[in-house]
């Protein structure tokens, strides 16, 4: 009996010791500016692979994911191994942690361990004379900040245009913000940019092309010396070598530049005390005021609104627009402010207002004085006052001044009657509830509750045997969940159209998934003449068949070779059509 219990636990370790997934880096220390090669290695085939994040482990993807696969047979015994590839360039020094991944093998999920990588300062790498760029890219790729204006009034409008300007023998790939500008001292906003566009220009005296990255209108709150914190990025390209391929054309060699715009001082003049207003409330720019009544003609219990508005180009959001003073006779409420005001490349414009709501107290005839709106113009460098007309209300009834002291009851009780009457429309109903409410005892919400849990119990039945009838219908929740990732991983491919590798991995998933699904095999299976032979033996149509696998091996070359946006879209209205005809012609 021992040698029989001995004999299952042996048995029992080698079954679970059979499945291996671990990571393999190619150096435990490398130099800021040296690359890692890591392998995620298996010995069983899976699906559903996770890798880590990477930029959060403090590590950027230059290559990759590329997949290796080998099987043998050695007397009798099969063996197998799959590895997903990543280059990775380290982002920051210091020891680093490359996190778990993980995939799914027969039905388990399996993660690596964390490995420990020690990044130290950027060290000299030996140089291949023939791989060498033919230009430098320091000296090509250049980010500028275009500031309007280094030495604007209190808050006068100045915009910030950053362009990135490089030769025309490099391309740029792909970028990212290192450092996002910051604006502190200065009320800031940003123009969306709907389409980068490369154009031609000038840069030191030489034609360069440029893209304008970024738009940002700043107006600034205090005067003085501001500085503008700079933006940088870091910038994938492609420069020229010194090689040629067999037609004389010359090869691109990738690599990467960080380059940053500098930070920009602004020098904020004060605006001038000379000629200053007192009631000047900062507004600067150039502008229209206006006072307008609604109507000043009323009877007794009637409302009137005045409107306080100022057009114009400025600080519209940044100032306070005059308050009305009234006579002790008109009761005015608090105002509705109100803006309608745009920001282009130029500074803010528009409109803002204050609606003011007014109630006449007494009859007889009210003059409302002038107001008077002070702002600096920056046109002509001095300070303009607008000044609005006085107006005048009449009240034609209701009580008078004079009476006040004595006031009759009765006009009182029709004074507030009428103020009522004037806010009747502000809300018409009511929602009255009872204070005494029924018992919950007894009441059909109670009988409800208690024989909704009985008449529950077929339904429950009827879904727990459904859920095991799916639970055992092992083939189908395989065909089911490879159906699914393929419809997932064309979601996947959509959503990368405009980037190569990830659209193209996430495609050749789908396919694969697919196979999988309609011809019931596994991706170690998988070879062009058996999936041939397979679609064929399951009616399909040769033509389809063949743009199937010609598509297949496509993805894979794509990924290192140069592809365009309208080649990519292409491939993808290929994948949808060819996987479209399968799903009609397989029986």
């Amino acid at each position: 009996m021992k040698r029989i219990l001995i004999l299952l636990f042996l048995i029992t370790n080698s079954l679970f010791a059979q499945v291996q997934f671990e990571a393999k880096v190619s150096k435990n220390s490398l130099g800021v500016n040296e690359r890692l090669r890591v392998d995620f290695t298996m010995n069983a085939d899976g699906d559903n692979f996770v890798a880590p994040n990477f930029e959060a482990c403090g590590f950027r993807v230059v290559g990759g994911p590329s997949q290796s696969v080998s099987q043998s047979w050695v007397n009798g015994r099969s063996s197998f191994n799959k590895s997903y590839i990543y280059i990775l360039l380290p982002t920051q020094k210091g020891s680093l942690t490359l996190r778990q991944a993980s995939i799914e093998i027969n039905g388990q999920i399996y993660k690596t361990s964390p490995i420990r990588i020690n990044v130290t300062n950027a060290v000299e790498m030996p140089k291949d004379p023939n791989e060498a760029p033919a230009i430098n890219a320091d000296d090509n790729i250049y980010l500028v900040a275009d500031i309007s204006k280094a030495n604007p009034y209190l808050n006068e409008p100045i915009t910030v245009v950053y362009k990135l300007y490089f030769s025309y023998n490099i391309g740029i790939s792909n970028w990212r913000e290192l450092n996002k500008p910051k604006y502190n001292d200065f009320w800031s906003q940003n123009i969306d940019i709907k389409q980068l566009k490369a154009e031609d220009g000038t840069f030191k005296g030489e034609r360069y092309r440029y893209v304008v990255l970024r738009k940002t209108v700043l107006y600034p709150q205090k005067s003085g010396k501001l500085e503008i914190e700079p933006l940088s990025l870091d910038i994938d390209c492609q420069v020229p070598t010194n090689r040629r391929n067999f037609w004389g054309q010359t090869l691109m060699t990738e690599d990467s530049k960080r380059v940053s715009a500098g930070s920009k001082v602004i020098n904020v003049r004060a605006l001038p005390e000379k000629g200053k207003p007192e009631d000047f409330s900062g507004a600067v720019g150039r502008f229209d005021f206006k006072v307008k009544p609604s109507k000043t003609l009323l009877k007794n219990g009637e409302s009137f609104d005045i409107d306080v508005s100022v057009v114009g180009t400025g600080n519209l959001k940044l100032f306070t627009l005059p308050k009305p003073v009234m006579p002790s006779a008109l009761e005015m409420y608090d105002p509705v402010h109100d803006e309608n005001v745009s920001t282009p490349l130029t500074g803010m414009t528009g409109r803002i207002s204050d609606k003011y709501t007014i109630i006449p107290q007494y009859k007889g005839n009210y003059q409302i004085k002038p107001l008077h709106f002070t702002y600096f113009d920056l046109g002509s460098s001095s300070y303009k006052t607008i000044s609005s007309q006085p107006i005048t209300v009449t009240v034609l009834d209701g009580p008078s001044v004079a009476s006040s002291g004595k006031t009759n009851p009765n006009d009182v009780a029709k004074t507030k009657l009428e103020v009522a009457k004037s806010f009747a429309y502000i809300k018409q109903k009511t929602s009255l509830q009872p204070m005494q409410k029924d018992d919950f005892l007894g009441s059909g919400l109670f009988y409800s509750l208690v024989f909704l849990p009985f008449l529950a119990i077929p339904f429950l039945i009827i879904g727990k045997r459904r859920k095991e009838a799916a639970d055992n219908d092992i083939a189908g929740n395989r065909i089911r969940r490879s159906n699914a990732l393929a419809k997932k991983y064309l979601g996947e491919a959509k959503k990368h159209l405009g980037d190569k590798e990830p659209f193209y991995i996430a495609l050749e998933k789908a396919m694969h998934n697919f196979l999988k699904a309609k011809l019931h095999i596994e991706t170690s299976e998988m070879s062009k003449e058996k999936i041939t032979e397979l679609l064929l033996s399951r009616k399909a149509n040769e033509t389809t068949v063949s743009e199937f696998i010609h598509l297949t091996e496509n993805c894979e070359l794509a990924r290192y070779a140069y592809a365009s946006e309208s080649a990519i879209q292409q491939d993808y209205d290929k994948a949808v059509e060819i996987i479209s005809e399968l799903e009609k012609q397989l029986k």
